[in-house]
C-alpha cells in the first residue's frame, strides 16, 4: 500500500483454502481488507469446486457478489438458484445462505470482515433444496441481477422495450448513466436491499477521463478488459485485465483511456456514496485558489 491507495497485479492474486470447517473445495484470495488499511472494504476472489459446498451460516456483515465463471448454486430461504457470469447480488446482514457448485466470483464486503471470522457464524449442513432458474421479472426476487451486454449499449437503452421483452422492466432502476465517455450501470445497491455498499459496472471509451476526485468513502476497482490508465497520491499505474485497485477516503485519483481503445471494470464503493457531495474535485475548487 502506499498512501491512500493499493494496486494489486493478476499474477500476485492466489486462492488459498479457505474456511475448511464449514466448507469443501473452497479457495479464496483476501484482496483489499484490514490488513492493508481498509475500513469498510473486504474484497475478495472465491472459487468453488463442482463437487464443493459452502455450509449454512450468517454474517453481521453485509456481502455482495458478481459471478465471473461457471454456474453456482446459491442457497437461502430454502431453495436454491442457480446463478451464471454476470449475475450479481447481495446477501443483507444476517440472512442465512450457502453455495454449491462450481463457480468463481467476486465478493465484497461492508465493513471489512473481523480477521479472526468472528461475525461469520455456521448455523446447518447445506441439505437438499429444490432449485430453480433467476428470473429477473419476478417481483419476489429482491436481491439478485443479471448483466446482460446490452445493459451497457447506450445505442440499445435509447430504444423502446416490448412489454413481453424477457428482462427486468424498464425503469429509472435499470437505466446506465453516460459521462464524459464513461458509462455506468448500477448493480447493487438499495433497489437489491444493500444498505453498506454499492457495486457497478463501468465501461470507458476511446478518450474517456474521470478527472482528479476524491470521495468521503473506499473504492475498490476490479479490472475485466481493456487497460486505462490511473493516478492515485500523483503516482500513475496502467491497470490491465485481472488486476485489483483500491483507493482509501480523501486519496486524489483520476482514470484517463489515452490508448484509443475500451475498459471495463467492476467497481465497487463503501460505505454507500451519500445524496450529495459523494466526488470532490479538485478542478472546481482550484478555482479558489490565489
Amino acid at each position: 500500500m502506499r498512501d491512500g491507495h493499493l494496486l494489486v497485479r493478476a499474477h500476485e492474486i492466489v486462492p488459498y483454502e479457505a474456511w475448511t470447517a464449514c466448507s469443501r473445495g473452497l479457495r479464496r484470495a483476501e484482496l483489499i481488507g484490514g490488513a492493508v488499511g481498509a475500513t469498510h472494504t473486504g474484497l475478495g476472489f472465491a472459487e468453488l469446486d463442482a463437487g464443493g459446498r459452502i455450509d449454512v451460516h450468517v454474517h453481521s456483515h453485509e456481502e455482495a457478489f458478481y459471478v465471473l465463471e461457471g454456474e453456482p448454486l446459491l442457497v437461502s430461504d430454502g431453495r436454491g438458484v442457480r446463478l451464471s457470469p454476470g449475475t450479481c447480488g447481495v446477501v443483507p446482514v444476517g440472512v442465512e445462505h450457502g453455495w454449491r457448485g462450481a463457480g468463481r466470483w467476486i465478493d465484497m464486503r461492508s465493513p471489512r470482515p473481523r480477521e479472526d471470522g468472528s461475525d461469520t457464524f455456521r448455523v446447518g449442513a447445506l441439505g437438499a433444496v429444490p432449485v430453480g432458474a433467476l428470473d429477473l421479472r419476478d417481483p419476489r426476487n429482491r436481491h439478485l441481477f443479471a448483466l446482460r451486454e446490452e445493459d451497457m449499449d447506450a445505442s440499445t437503452l435509447a430504444a423502446g422495450a416490448s412489454a413481453g421483452a424477457p428482462t427486468v422492466s424498464a425503469s429509472m432502476a435499470t437505466a446506465a448513466l453516460l459521462y464524459s465517455g464513461i458509462t455506468v450501470k448500477m448493480l447493487v445497491d438499495q433497489r437489491l436491499d444493500a444498505q453498506l455498499l454499492t457495486m457497478f459496472m463501468v465501461d470507458y471509451r476511446p478518450g474517456a477521463v474521470a478527472h482528479p476526485h476524491d470521495h468521503p468513502f473506499e473504492e475498490s476497482y476490479v479490472m475485466l478488459d481493456g487497460e486505462v490508465d490511473v493516478v492515485a497520491d500523483g503516482e500513475r499505474h496502467t491497470l490491465r485485465a485481472g488486476d485489483v485497485f483500491w483507493t482509501a477516503v480523501g486519496c486524489v485519483h483520476a482514470f484517463y483511456e489515452t490508448r484509443g481503445g475500451t475498459a471495463r471494470w467492476l467497481e465497487t464503493s463503501a460505505p454507500q456514496p451519500p445524496g450529495r457531495h459523494s466526488y470532490r474535485f479538485e478542478r472546481d475548487w482550484d478555482r479558489l485558489r490565489g
